[in-house]
């Protein structure tokens, strides 16, 4: 029983230092968590002052690049100013100086019913400017190709004549060709016509020879009581065939005895 209440009471104990620990350890967490959202507020803080820092510098910087363009559009300004008074006293002596046309100008115009201001009628002689001077341009390329139109003719021309007398010349060489071809041609016609009478007289003669071919081989066959067995157009052979005879004839001549002539009586 002692036993068992003082394990009781270390329990006791036990669950009493337990329950102040787990309030312990709630506390400390709720201190954490406070921590940690019042680390997170300051740096918030920190970051939000780092921003309206960064701002102010940039609005320091915006104001004296500002300024600065202030003071460089007022130096270009002034020394617009400058320029433009020192233009002013060559243009106020340009003005005096077109005074008295500006007047002339004012007293045609007065003249001119058909235009109302000066400037419409500076801008119509401005047109007829522009007009006169553009159709001096054209007539200067105009008359650039009118030179070159004739500078071209006069080549043609040139050539022309010259092509003539390439033309005449080789006529002419063309006519002495012709002419010797002409004697060329009458030279070979009359070569011609003595060479047909010739043919024509070898022809002749050719065919007399035939037919005194055929006939002596004619004869030559009946002597020998034989038909002809040559063609009528084998002269040669009727020839070769004659011949043969002849020969044969003039050795059986030969081989007879001489007979002597007969004394005449006295």
């Amino acid at each position: 029983m002692d036993v068992d209440q003082g394990l009781r009471a270390q329990k006791e104990a036990f669950q009493t230092r337990m329950v102040v620990l787990m309030q312990r350890r709630e506390q400390l967490e709720q201190k954490k968590q406070e921590l940690k959202g019042a680390f997170l507020r300051f740096d918030k803080f920190l970051q939000d002052a780092e921003a309206r820092r960064s701002r102010a510098a940039r609005r320091v910087a915006e104001a004296r690049q500002g300024a600065g363009r202030q003071e460089a559009e007022a130096q270009r300004l002034r020394a617009q100013l400058e320029a433009l008074r020192r233009e002013r006293a060559p243009l106020r002596r340009r003005l005096e100086r077109l005074g008295p046309g500006a007047r002339l100008l004012e007293r045609v115009l007065g003249q001119l019913p058909e235009f109302q201001e000066v400037p419409e009628l500076v801008a119509r002689f401005g047109a007829l400017a522009d007009t006169l001077a553009a159709l001096r341009l054209r007539e200067h390329e105009l008359r650039a190709q009118l030179e070159e139109a004739r500078a071209r003719l006069r080549r043609l021309r040139d050539a022309r004549r010259d092509e003539l007398l390439r033309r005449g010349q080789q006529r002419a060489q063309l006519l002495g060709r012709l002419e010797a071809a002409r004697e060329h041609a009458v030279h070979w016609e009359s070569q011609w016509a003595q060479i047909q009478n010739t043919a024509a007289e070898k022809t002749l003669l050719l065919g007399r020879v035939r037919m005194a071919a055929l006939n002596l081989y004619q004869l030559v066959c009946q002597h020998q009581r034989q038909p002809p067995a040559l063609a009528m157009e084998d002269s040669e052979g009727q020839l070769e065939q004659v011949k043969l005879f002849l020969l044969d004839r003039s050795a059986l001549l030969a081989s007879l005895p001489r007979s002597e002539p007969e004394t005449p009586a006295t």
